[in-house]
């Protein structure tokens, strides 16, 4: 049996793909600088800036997800981002093991119309300039052979398991069930597309059995058509029996939140997320593997359960 490692098992995608593998009896280890652990999976600590840990890490004829998420600031992505991918796939060499990648679509900048797995990469922000050189660069590797590759590409994700990491999690259903107002970016009225969560687990399992999905771009299922912010925010408050009133925060607003909060500085460059359209298309993974992602209505439910009852979700 293939072990299969997870580098950045700590983070919200790392713990629902930890929970999807375990779940069908795979031998599981989770890496992470932490340690993060999980019942009846291995755990071991390690250092993704440093190749011996990383080499040391990865086991023999293994699957590699690196799931791992850096800080919200562009300077560390700089920094680290490219460090992390070239460890992961010299390690991945060494270990005669796969690679899957859990990808965002920074790099494809502002798309008009769908985002598909053939939109070209064309960045509109520094963040998206990085993720752009690692696209780069897994895309140069498989071209060479050197290893079977998948990027696993998501939405904007929601659901269990990220209450500091996904925006709508943290914007309308956390502040809902705190009794406050939900608050969205620029413009409510907008099309935006959400990954759940937890089908980003099942779909990188899938990927992963596949022999014949590597070496390609994948888009992750996500509910279509996209969604917009107000819907996302009036679904809530109905699970919730809450009224939906929304606050938007304009532009301005935010660029003068930034200069007391460094996270929201850090967002302002990806505003044009928000402004425009933003729909991301999954069917080729739909129709390869007939996979129906989840429902706006049923995940937003089922997140809300979440944080209702976090105890039954360990």
């Amino acid at each position: 049996m293939k072990k299969q490692i997870i580098l950045g098992a700590g983070g919200a995608i790392g713990i629902v793909l930890a929970k999807e593998l375990i779940s069908n009896k795979e031998n599981v280890k989770l890496v992470s600088r932490s340690g993060h652990s999980m019942p009846q999976a291995e755990s071991a600590k390690a250092d993704l800036t440093r190749f011996d840990e990383v080499k040391n890490a990865v086991e023999e004829n293994s699957i590699v997800y690196l799931t791992v998420g850096l800080k919200y600031n562009v300077k560390v992505w700089q920094a680290n981002w490219m460090n992390i991918m070239r460890n992961t796939v010299e390690a991945c060499k060494a270990k005669n093991s796969k690679l899957i990648f859990f990808d965002n679509i920074y790099a494809l900048g502002k798309v008009n119309g769908k985002m598909t797995e053939y939109s070209p990469v064309n960045p509109c922000s520094e963040k998206g300039e990085v993720r752009a050189k690692l696209i780069e660069y897994l895309q140069s590797e498989m071209k060479n052979k050197s290893l079977d590759i998948i990027i696993a590409r998501s939405a904007d994700f929601y659901g269990p398991y990220a209450p500091t990491s996904s925006i709508p999690n943290i914007l309308v259903i956390d502040r809902l069930m705190k009794g406050k107002k939900p608050q969205w970016f620029v413009n409510a009225d907008v099309k935006h597309s959400f990954t759940y969560s937890e089908d980003c687990g099942k779909a990188l399992y899938l990927l992963a059995r596949d022999e014949k999905a590597y070496n390609q771009v994948w888009h992750l299922p996500t509910a279509s058509p996209a969604i917009t912010g107000k819907q996302f925010i009036e679904l809530a408050a109905m699970k919730l029996g809450v009224p939906s009133k929304i606050m938007v925060m304009p532009k301005w607003m935010i660029k003068l939140g930034g200069l007391y909060e460094s996270t929201i500085k850090e967002l302002y460059e990806m505003l044009y997320q928000s402004e425009f359209d933003y729909e991301f298309d999954s069917t080729k993974f739909e129709n390869h593997f007939s996979f129906i992602p989840i429902p706006y209505e049923a995940g937003i439910a089922r997140t809300i359960d979440y944080y209702k009852n976090k105890s039954s979700y360990k």
